[in-house]
């Protein structure tokens, strides 16, 4: 098969072998690493007589089986070996070079420390493996290096042996007593600081708890402990899950692609979700490292013990992982915010994913590089897969479905089939329809249609269900769980119940209501849908008083927002003058004086939504109309609720907690567009904060008000954070999304900066990901320079890191929504791509599913 041609899922088979357990040995030296594996084969398909290995940017140095040398050949990254036998031990060694591995799969080099990434399939960097996630096995592992340079040697599982070796160098032996799939191997070799902790699990068992970090970065590593004690703890507490090795260890790495890695007992970390300190890291960082700690921890349950059984079951671990990490999330904080979060990911990117030419369900029919399915998708609409799930069968009967799943299924590589069977045997609840969300790719649209009969005294939903026209979607209906309330004029809630819509079309009848209600829609999110419904602007000012649930109060809010703007676009377009409604201007106002909302949620009503989600709601959209009348109806708020947000500013500045700052930083942004002498507060904010959430805060209002102070804070910052790369990130960030004409010259400029390497994916994400992904005003200029910009970058990353370059390719694909002339220099750039002689399969396949 050819290393473009698309893996199908309707022609996975079984293993022809499998490997019962391996024992590998590295012998770590610069420049030339030797690895050998010792795997103990068993034919599981008689007629089988040809064992063939994945292998990568490997140095095949011998091929034995039992002790002897035995025929193979190479072909296309594969091994071919004869092995016309049942039971065999085979040796293979092979070499690589970790320092010049820049794509960070397979072992690699992290500034002077040896680490891996295996998922998905890293692995066959290493050695010729079956590397395939239904081959479980169990791991043997010997690290060799010099001792001075790399006094830790770590891997999976329990560390049995220690010891010196001559000529300065040591050893460490390790054995995971669980057999797993090759992609969770993991090790690391290296000098770090040391964090250590005990966990005493329910059944009164010690675990050892290590957090590794880079010299002189331990005071940030405390964070990183406690929420991993808070993760194991609420496992133990929620779903009746106990950890199961003696050691649990975290090394946090800063190169690395993606944010963190479950590898069993050895998790490797990114440094962005592991070091944080009140004075480098922001409030959101720090939340961010609590969710994403407790994410890898879940899955040594659900991922681990319980795997995929092929890459197309991606969603399996990681749609149900994402969901225990938002309820982890939502259990130790606000529930409603963390809704609103995970919400916004879904309308944003997902749902522009769902548009555009990677559209796939969270079970993918088809891959060419499976890195590339990573997505939105996969994880988060796949987490909202989940939670549909538990809506629809309550959370008692979904934790039997859980405890079922592991009962018949611990050990196991299996499919988002057996885990929907699981829920189904255990709660009694017919789920067959509900199966179509795992195969039909795309995003629903529900459109409502209300109907009130005073006399019968009935209120009647319409609704109506329609699927995108994607090419092997069966276009079946969903079951859509759909929840509504019902308000009174009064505020009184009448009816809060969800509703299991099934059909094409379906009317709900609501009886005893005496006068036309108050709809709240697809509550809380209910269902990952688009909404298809004429609020009046009453309606959305009723729902922002008086809906029960916060997250409908915050949605409320989105589409007054919205809407505001979008009729502003239209009075560009007819040449009449823009204006805001009196009764927007006051809905906001009376948000500002509720002194009862939990000031993180009035923060977020307070956050207008981007010109990136404004396009998301659109057909065709003309930016620069668009951008217009946003920025028309921020300033036209901003100076009507003056007062108010000036009074909540200095209130909440006498508050110490991180909801407080939300909203506080909130008020700061929307005043310093105001006046000039607001621009006295961001500097005053800026030089006296004591902490990174307030420091940001007020360097984000300069930056997004482009306040004459910017350039000083900017540089300030820069004098003071230039040594320490996470800081710097932000730092890049901000320069990133500067709306100044001059912003890509400043970008080029900017990549020869001390701090900067396109090897570190952290710093590419910061500078140029962030560049194409938020600035959309430039990125989208109409002069095409965006464009021409990243495509010179995305083939540079296409030699050193195709992942990446993968990764921040996205907004360049999402392209339907935009004019013909932009749309023609976007296919320009990726035609260039295209053309590339060595263009990497991780681009391959996006850039020709977008020209397509």
């Amino acid at each position: 098969m050819s290393q473009r041609e698309a893996k199908l899922l309707k022609d996975y088979s079984a293993p022809e072998y499998t490997v019962e357990h391996i024992a590998l040995k590295f012998e770590l030296n610069s420049p030339v690493t030797t690895i050998t594996a010792s795997s103990k084969v068993k034919r599981l398909k008689s007629e089988a007589v040809t064992l063939v290995l994945d292998g990568e940017s490997l140095s095949l140095v011998s091929v034995k089986i039992d002790g002897k040398d035995v025929e193979h050949k190479l072909e296309e990254n594969r091994l071919h070996i004869s092995a016309d036998v049942d039971d065999f031990l085979l040796d293979i060694v092979t070499e690589i070079e970790p320092e010049a591995n820049t794509a960070l799969e397979g072992l690699y080099m992290s500034d002077a420390a040896y680490c891996t990434q295996c998922e998905a399939e890293g692995f066959r960097r290493i050695t010729y493996y079956l590397d395939r996630p239904d081959v479980l096995a169990k791991f043997d592992v010997r690290i060799e290096a010099d001792k001075a340079q790399f006094p830790y040697l770590l891997s999976n599982g329990n560390l049995l042996e220690k010891g010196d070796l001559e000529d300065g160098r040591h050893f460490a032996s390790w054995q995971d007593p669980f057999p797993k799939p090759s992609y969770l191997f993991a090790l690391v070799a290296g000098d770090f600081d040391l964090l250590e902790d005990t966990f005493i699990t329910r059944s009164d068992r010690e675990v050892e708890l290590q957090v590794f970090v880079d010299k002189g970065n331990l005071n940030k590593a405390h964070h990183a402990m406690e929420s991993l004690k808070k993760s194991m703890k609420w496992d133990e507490e929620r779903f009746d899950l106990e950890y199961d090795l003696d050691i649990y260890m975290i090394v946090a790495v800063d190169f690395f692609n993606m944010g963190a890695m479950e590898n069993k007992g050895l998790n490797v970390f990114n440094t962005k979700y592991v070091l944080a300190d009140k004075e480098s890291a922001t409030d959101d960082d720090f939340h961010g490292i609590e969710s994403v700690i407790g994410h890898e921890y879940f899955h040594n349950w659900t991922g681990n013990r319980v795997t995929c059984r092929d890459w197309f079951q991606l969603s399996l671990k990681e749609g149900l992982t994402v969901f225990r990490d938002q309820e982890f999330s939502s259990d130790l904080g606000s529930r409603s915010v963390n809704r609103i979060h995970a919400i916004k990911v879904i309308r944003n990117h997902q749902f522009a994913e769902d548009a555009g030419p990677m559209a796939h369900p969270i079970r993918p029919e088809a891959v060419i590089e499976m890195n590339n399915f990573y997505t939105v998708t996969v994880y988060n609409k796949g987490a909202e897969v989940i939670r549909m799930m538990h809506t629809l069968l309550g959370e008692e009967n979904f934790q039997k479905g859980i405890a079922l799943y592991f009962e018949r299924h611990d050990g196991q590589a299996v499919t988002c089939d057996d885990f929907v069977s699981a829920m189904e045997d255990a709660s009694r609840v017919d789920l067959e329809q509900f199966r179509n969300w795992y195969s039909q790719a795309g995003t629903p649209s529900v459109s409502v249609a209300e109907e009130f009969d005073a006399k019968a005294q009935e209120y009647k939903l319409h609704l109506k269900q329609e699927r995108q026209a994607i090419s092997g979607n069966n276009d079946l209906p969903m079951h859509i769980p759909f929840d509504v309330e019902l308000i009174s004029e009064s505020g009184e809630s009448l009816v809060s119940k969800v509703l299991n819509f099934t059909e094409n079309s379906q009317t709900f009848v609501f009886t005893d209501i005496n006068a036309k209600p108050t709809v709240s829609l697809l509550q809380n999110f209910s269902a990952p849908v688009k909404l298809d419904f004429e609020f009046e602007l009453d309606h959305l000012v009723n729902l922002m008083r008086y809906a029960s649930s916060e997250v409908a109060r915050w949605e409320a809010s989105v589409s007054i927002f919205s809407n505001a703007i979008w009729n502003n676009v239209e009075a560009l377009k007819n040449n009449t003058n823009m204006q805001v409604n009196q009764v927007v201007l006051d809905a906001f106002k009376g948000m500002l004086l509720d002194s009862q909302l939990d000031p993180a949620l009035v923060a977020e009503v307070l956050t207008v939504p981007t010109t990136n989600e404004l396009v998301e709601q659109a057909i065709i959209v003309d930016l620069d109309k668009l951008i217009t009348a946003r920025e028309f109806v921020i300033d036209e708020i901003a100076a009507y609720c003056e007062d108010e947000l000036n009074a909540r500013y200095h209130l909440l500045k006498l508050v110490d907690n991180p909801s407080a700052r939300a909203l506080q930083n909130a008020c700061l942004n929307w005043l310093s567009r105001i006046d000039e002498q607001y621009e006295v507060l961001v500097e005053q904010q800026f030089y006296s904060a004591e902490n990174m959430t307030d420091a940001l805060g007020a360097l984000k209002a300069a930056n997004a008000s482009q306040l004459e102070c910017r350039n000083l804070l900017m540089s300030d910052f820069e004098a003071k954070w230039d040594q320490t790369p996470l800081v710097m990130d932000k730092w890049f960030m901000l320069e990133a999304t500067n709306k100044a004409d001059n912003v890509i010259d400043r970008l080029k400029e900017l990549a020869s900066h001390s701090a900067f390497s396109f090897q570190n994916p952290n710093r590419v994400r910061s500078l140029i990901g962030t560049f194409a992904a938020a600035n959309t005003e430039q990125f989208h200029n109409a002069n095409g320079e965006g464009y021409r910009y990243l495509t010179d970058v995305l083939k540079k990353l296409n030699d050193i890191n195709p992942q990446l370059a993968a990764r921040i390719i996205t907004p360049m694909i999402q392209f339907s929504k935009f004019d013909e002339q932009r749309q023609s220099m976007i296919k320009q750039g990726l035609q260039e791509l295209a053309d590339l002689p060595n263009l990497s399969k991780d681009l391959f396949e996006k850039v020709t599913k977008a020209l397509a």
